[in-house]
């Protein structure tokens, strides 16, 4: 193992066990020569390394700051319900169910679901805590047809598994939208938003396996602890 390798694993140590925080700066690159007793070249290769691994930001005058890596991946491409995600997940997470209603679909609504002004839907308001901390509003629009019976108890615990468990309907694919929008009023009164000004807005509409949809959601998460990932594979345009 190489000198800045060495170096890079120490302070990575270090930033794991949270000795440098989030939000800290790391010692200047003179110090670090000293306590490592390196050359400038070297320790400036291992802060390299940990910026490319998005451990560090290098900040002109304020030098190395220590990023937060607390986010949570959710997948582009996949059709995952949020059960399954906390599951994985090591944090606390909770669901709190804040609206539950039948109602009538409204213009974008009935073009959607193929719906007239006399259908019902279910509307339906779920916000997402994680950590004590309430990062995620979920809207979801679900066809009362489809799903004739919802209550509480099953939307804190998985609506994907009561679709596919008790109603034995096979959840197919989704569609999805990814925009930055400004917070709403009801972002601000639901949500943890601290100092944010803008929300991940994440639109998808949900169909099972004879291609009807069942849901739309509008799912608003807090930016600093999400990102969205995918694996794309390169394929040449005609």
């Amino acid at each position: 193992m190489s000198k800045y390798e060495a170096i890079y694993k120490d302070i990575l140590g270090r930033i794991e066990q949270n000795l440098y925080a989030a939000g800290d700066t790391l010692p200047g690159e003179y110090e670090l020569m000293k306590i490592y007793e390196a050359s400038r070249d070297t320790i400036r290769k291992a802060l390299l390394l940990l910026a490319q691994n998005g451990y560090i930001q290098k900040s002109k005058g304020r030098g190395s700051i220590v990023l937060d890596r607390q986010r949570y991946d959710f997948p582009v491409s996949g059709v995952v319900s949020f059960k399954e995600l906390a599951d994985k997940m090591e944090q606390d997470v909770q669901t709190k169910v804040i609206c539950l209603e039948k109602t009538h679909p409204d213009a974008r609504i009935r073009q959607l679901f193929h719906m007239s002004p006399e259908d019902e839907v279910w509307l339906v308001q779920r916000v997402r805590i994680i950590d004590h901390e309430a990062v995620i509003l979920d809207t979801d629009i679900l066809d009362t047809s489809i799903i004739p019976e919802l209550n509480e108890e099953i939307l804190e615990q998985s609506l994907y598994s009561y679709i596919e468990e008790t109603l034995h309907l096979k959840i197919a694919y989704a569609e999805k939208e990814i925009t930055c929008q400004n917070v709403s009023g009801l972002d601000t009164k639901v949500l943890d938003m601290k100092q944010y000004d803008m929300v991940v807005n994440v639109e998808s509409c949900s169909y099972l396996d004879d291609a009807r949809i069942f849901q739309y959601t509008n799912a608003r998460h807090r930016p600093d602890k999400f990102r969205f990932k995918d694996f794309a594979r390169r394929v040449k345009l005609v």
